[in-house]
């Protein structure tokens, strides 16, 4: 079998092994493909391998060969799942690899927000300590979270996961999600959107994109925080309206924000969110620790493996 991996790099910038794909088939892997390079980079190929790269119907129609499409995450969205189903192409996912460090990622940001870390290890390093009149200082709002409430919009394995930190830390946790389980009501209260969005300190998203989701937090439902709310994102960026966000950012309404993705990325120069108040940015990094990409990497391959032996797993489009 061909194997062509189109955009290898952020799953495997060196720390890892692509063998488990070459012990499957002829191995091509490519960091990173242009639009104008997919149909001739995996015209011929059975089996294509991606993580960004779009798969329209315009490719797939070009490259009739194709019978196997592994998407390196858990959204599949830049593949036309329709027009592959129509030329019998399997397509598989990552449905469950970096919930726990996604869910570390979200707290990591709660907390440079409560403490602001790394700004003051940089006016330390820049000899603002040595030079103090008193023995400590703080430029920021230090916050403790015991006692506060954190709302969760989607319940499911990383918003549990999330929960379950916050709840370690003291914290009261509520939750709002369709579909409610035993296992969430261990960590949190189910309560309605408007509950959540009513009695939380610090809002927490992780929850799918759909129609239903996208611009779930806009001028309308941030008008029913309460003032000084603490918004964080490692889930979409789309389920952000980010103007809205940045207004209520700079007004004080939402005292600050943890991002680690936004509408477009990377991200444009003309995000609003650039310069809007005590707003943290971090480039779409949480499921990106080692372990997490190894553990991407393994169900890949076993992924690839279960196809070959007519006993796919992971697929979407059945």
């Amino acid at each position: 079998m061909k194997i062509v991996i189109l955009d290898g790099y952020t799953e495997n910038p060196g720390d890892l092994s692509w063998d488990g794909f070459r012990a499957l088939g002829e191995l091509t892997v490519y960091d990173r493909t242009s639009a104008e390079d997919i149909i001739e980079r995996i015209n011929g190929a059975e089996a294509v391998i991606i993580n960004k790269t779009p798969l329209s119907r315009e490719t797939l129609e070009a490259c009739p060969g194709i019978r196997y499409i592994g998407v390196l995450a858990t959204g599949y969205n830049v593949v036309d799942t329709e027009a592959a189903k129509e030329q019998d192409i399997t397509i598989t996912n990552i449905p469950a690899y970096g919930t726990a460090a996604v869910g570390q990622f979200a707290v990591a940001l709660l907390l440079e927000i409560c403490h602001h870390i790394g700004y003051h290890d940089k006016e330390v390093h820049q000899g603002r300590w040595e030079k103090n009149a008193d023995w400590c200082f703080w430029d920021y709002p230090l916050i403790e979270l015991a006692g506060k409430t954190m709302g969760i919009i989607g319940f499911g394995r990383i918003g549990q996961t999330t929960g379950a930190i916050a709840k370690a830390l003291g914290m009261r946790v509520i939750a709002y999600d369709e579909i409610q389980n035993e296992t969430g009501r261990t960590i949190a209260e189910y309560v309605s959107l408007d509950a959540l969005l009513s009695q939380s300190d610090i809002i927490s998203l992780h929850c799918p994109l759909f129609p239903s989701t996208q611009g779930i937090i806009n001028k309308h439902t941030i008008a029913r925080m309460k003032d000084g709310v603490i918004l964080l994102n490692n889930s979409r960026g789309p389920l952000v309206v980010e103007q809205d966000l940045a207004e209520a950012l700079n007004s004080g309404k939402v005292y600050a924000a943890g991002l680690d993705v936004v509408s477009t990325e990377p991200i444009r120069p003309d995000n609003p969110l650039l310069t809007a108040k005590n707003c943290i940015i971090t480039p779409h990094i949480s499921w990106a620790s080692r372990e997490s990409r190894q553990r991407l990497m393994d169900i890949a391959v076993e992924n690839l493996s279960a196809f070959l032996k007519n006993n796919p797993q992971n697929v979407i489009n059945n």
